[in-house]
């Protein structure tokens, strides 16, 4: 009896101790993940290798960061992929048009933060579902990026659309891009305004429980419509960091962004209910998807397996969401 009751209480602590610190769960696979590949392939474990995985994560990090925000005040965002999308289109198409390179930077980050602000208005005026709102919204950016741009790809002239892919190197070998560093600077400022802020705490007051969260005399509508605004900030951010990485500006690309941003910030701990989660989780999800895709890559996994792979990772996080919250409740 008084072991099945210690170890009851021992289940109990382990799942306080993930309800309590939800990056746990996703940290220690992220490492379980590295240590894997590291011992099965010749290949995964080299500066490179890290290099070029931390690369091809910091768009989907950088649109999944925007993604956290608009989930943490249990929404959610499907347009954020199409927004970065004619975010490039826009600051290509102007600048090969002669506008100078900062004003049609200006101009694109402006455009997002204008699509991002609409979904967030009409959530906010109008009472619509944000998977309705930003539904409708995917198919019409995508319609517009496409009618702006003719449906063709625009390479990106050298300037100030490109310095994001610029190589930088740390103590003579360690490669980085300015956009990997511009990337983790971004997350730290979100966290800091998510941890250190009124605001902050009032965004997660209001995805927990709205109702109360107005009560107790938050604007609820206000900060909706600044997450919003913020989020679209950050694809605006993410599409320059595109043109760095990718130097053309395509209206058929990032067609899964949306999907691959939600995958990362559930997988990285955030519920998809609001009110729980951190934009450190997501930079550990985003990270868990792209380690994982290399690892499997370099094993010669079929990329349809992959996919299988990601999909079972995304219902195991949500199922461990159930589980760690029936705890805290």
């Amino acid at each position: 009896m008084t072991s099945t009751t210690a170890g009851s209480a021992g289940r109990t602590n382990w799942r306080d101790l993930f309800a309590r610190r939800p990056v746990l769960g996703p940290a220690a696979a992220l490492v379980a993940a590295i240590v894997v590949f590291s011992l099965s392939t010749d290949t995964f474990a080299s500066i490179p290798n890290f290099s070029l995985i931390l690369q091809q994560t910091v768009v989907i990090a950088t649109l999944a960061l925007g993604q956290t925000l608009v989930i943490l005040t249990a929404g959610i965002d499907l347009a954020n992929g199409a927004t970065l999308v004619l975010g490039t289109l826009l600051m290509t198409q102007l600048v090969t048009g002669g506008l100078n390179g900062v004003l049609a930077l200006v101009v694109g980050l402006a455009g997002c933060v204008g699509v991002a602000t609409l979904s967030g208005l009409l959530v906010t005026s109008l009472r619509l579902p944000p998977f309705i709102v930003t539904l409708g919204m995917l198919t019409i950016v995508t319609a517009v990026g496409a009618l702006y741009s003719g449906g063709t790809t625009t390479s990106v002239p050298d300037g100030i659309l490109r310095w994001m892919g610029t190589t930088r190197y740390l103590f003579g070998r360690y490669p980085f891009t300015v956009g990997m560093i511009v990337a983790g600077l971004l997350f730290l400022l979100v966290w800091i305004m998510l941890v250190k802020t009124a605001w902050g705490r009032h965004v997660y007051a209001v995805g927990d429980a709205p109702e109360a969260a107005r009560l107790t005399g938050i604007a609820v509508n206000r900060v909706l419509l600044s997450v919003y605004a913020l989020a679209g900030l950050i694809y605006g951010i993410g599409a320059w960091l595109a043109l760095g990485r990718t130097p053309t500006a395509d209206p058929n690309a990032y067609q899964t962004a949306n999907l691959d941003s939600i995958t990362a910030v559930v997988i990285g701990g955030t519920s998809l209910f609001g009110g729980r989660g951190s934009v450190w989780g997501t930079v550990v999800g985003a990270l868990i998807v792209a380690v994982l895709r290399s690892g499997l890559t370099a094993l010669g996994i079929d990329g349809n397996y992959q996919n299988l792979a990601t999909g079972a990772l995304v219902i195991l996080a949500v199922a461990f969401d159930q589980a760690t919250r029936r705890v805290k409740s």
